[in-house]
C-alpha cells in the first residue's frame, strides 16, 4: 500500500512539474513527457510514446491531458491516471485563475508583451522538436509522404477538420497495410 501510495505520488508531481514548466500547450510538453516517463523513470518505452500520443491527438481534449491519463494509467491504472491528469491540469488552473484577475492591468506594459513574444518562440521550438522525434519513429516510404503531405494542406490550407483527417488517414494506413501484407504473403 505504501509503494503504491509513493508511486501515485511519484505520477502526480512528475505531471505536475510538466504542467507548472512548460508554456504552449500539449505539443511543447511531449518532449518533456517523453524526457520523464522514458529516459528518467522508465514506466514507459519510446515506442509507446509515440502511441500515447496519437491516441492522445485522436481522443477528444487537450492532447497534454490526455496524455497525461494514458501514461498514468499505463504506471498505475486508474489512480494513475487520476493523479497524473489531476498534477497536469492543477498548475495551469492555478496560473489562469492568477493571470486572470491582473492580466488586464498588465497586458499594455512592453516588457510583458515582449516576454509574451518571447515565451511564443520558445513554445515553438518545443513543438518543432516533439514533430522531429515523431518523425523519426514514424514509417518512412512515398506513401507516407503523401498522406503526410496531404493531411498538412488539408487541414492547414483548407481549413477540414482535423478529426476527419485523422480517421482518413487510419483508413488510409489499414487499407495500404493490408493491401501490403497480401502481397508479401503470395
Amino acid at each position: 500500500m505504501r509503494k503504491k501510495l509513493k508511486l501515485l505520488l511519484s505520477v502526480f508531481w512528475v505531471f505536475f512539474r510538466i504542467g507548472a514548466f512548460t508554456f504552449g500547450g500539449g505539443y511543447a510538453m511531449i518532449p518533456l513527457i517523453s524526457e520523464e516517463t522514458v529516459q528518467r523513470r522508465k514506466w514507459v518505452k519510446e515506442s509507446d510514446i509515440l502511441d500515447i500520443i496519437a491516441i492522445a491527438e485522436s481522443t477528444p481534449g487537450p492532447v497534454a491531458i490526455n496524455s497525461a491519463t494514458f501514461v498514468g494509467y499505463r504506471v498505475a491504472g486508474f489512480w494513475g491516471s487520476f493523479f497524473a491528469t489531476l498534477g497536469v491540469v492543477v498548475p495551469s488552473f492555478v496560473v489562469i485563475l492568477i493571470i486572470s484577475y491582473v492580466l488586464n492591468e498588465f497586458k499594455d506594459i512592453k516588457a510583458v508583451q515582449f516576454a509574451f513574444s518571447g515565451i511564443r518562440a520558445g513554445v515553438l521550438a518545443l513543438i518543432i522538436k516533439a514533430l522531429v522525434k515523431m518523425y523519426k519513429q514514424c514509417p518512412k516510404g512515398l506513401f507516407y509522404y503523401i498522406i503526410m503531405a496531404v493531411s498538412f494542406v488539408a487541414v492547414a490550407f483548407f481549413d477540414i477538420k482535423v478529426i476527419y483527417c485523422i480517421i482518413v488517414c487510419a483508413v488510409l494506413g489499414l487499407v495500404y497495410s493490408l493491401t501490403l501484407k497480401g502481397r508479401v504473403e503470395k
